[in-house]
């Protein structure tokens, strides 16, 4: 299967489905993926099979590359309506994320005050304090609950560090709802088990743990590109639909993207 590398440390704009004409910020080198997580159907690969041989950007190369890239947009008349952290990996595992965000908000301050600073994070750093700050920093943080479920998160996102749900969750309650929690729903099979979170089992927990985070929205969404595994199958839209609509019914704000 084929998968995206992006170059960095800015590219794009890009089309984004949630984020409109999003301006992305690639954290990670620009040969290779780093990630806490190893997704099943990551469009961005395996990590064994993307390891990259450069280094992070530096602080002040994503600022240089940034401005460079928001003066010559202005100049333009072409400025995006989001700048969003996404790229090779995890973004909040660069060791300067904290200053990356506040040269980024001064940036966008001075060239397009109107956009939106997204994030969309796995969620797997909130426990370090500098994230954390630079999470609540962020106009849209965007944070990864696939599911609830310890064993599909094995099986699924593959953390390759500890990772516990619930402590993952009660860290999200400390944003006071200021997230967005984003979902992949999918279906078929893996190594011989089923990945389809779209039943009650998987639903109603989580449903339960959104009632607890209460978000200022969630983003629903099944697979839109090329998986590095086979196996893997679209989400009906009718269910996304079907589920969008629980989460409508606890007051919680939902979008769903088949």
């Amino acid at each position: 299967m084929s998968t995206v590398i992006y170059p960095g440390p800015v590219f794009g704009p890009v089309r984004s489905r949630r984020l409109g004409k999003s301006l992305g910020v690639n954290l990670s080198p620009v040969d290779g993926k780093i990630c806490s997580f190893d997704c099943i159907y990551c469009e961005c690969g395996l990590n064994d099979e993307r390891r990259p041989k450069s280094k992070m950007p530096s602080r002040q190369s994503v600022r240089e590359a940034l401005e460079a890239r928001l003066s010559a947009m202005r100049d333009a008349d072409d400025l995006p309506e989001a700048i969003t952290y996404s790229g090779n990996g995890e973004p909040t595992s660069h060791p300067d994320f904290l200053n990356i965000v506040r040269d980024t908000l001064a940036l966008r301050d001075k060239y397009c005050p109107q956009a939106k600073v997204c994030l969309l994070t796995n969620a797997t750093h909130l426990n370090r304090e500098d994230v954390f700050e630079a999470v609540r920093l962020i106009d849209r943080p965007c944070l990864k609950l696939d599911t609830v479920d310890a064993d599909y998160i094995r099986l699924v996102d593959r953390p390759n560090a500890r990772y516990d749900v619930k402590e993952v969750i009660e860290r999200i309650k400390e944003l006071n709802g200021r997230c967005i929690v984003q979902t992949m729903f999918m279906q078929g099979t893996f190594a011989g088990q089923s990945v389809d979170n779209t039943t009650e089992k998987y639903v109603g927990p989580w449903l339960e743990a959104l009632a607890q985070i209460r978000p200022e929205g969630v983003d629903i969404y099944t697979l839109a590109r090329e998986t590095p595994v086979a196996g893997l199958k679209k989400a009906p839209a009718e269910t996304l639909e079907r589920i969008a609509q629980r989460v409508e019914n606890l007051g919680i704000s939902a979008h769903w993207y088949g």
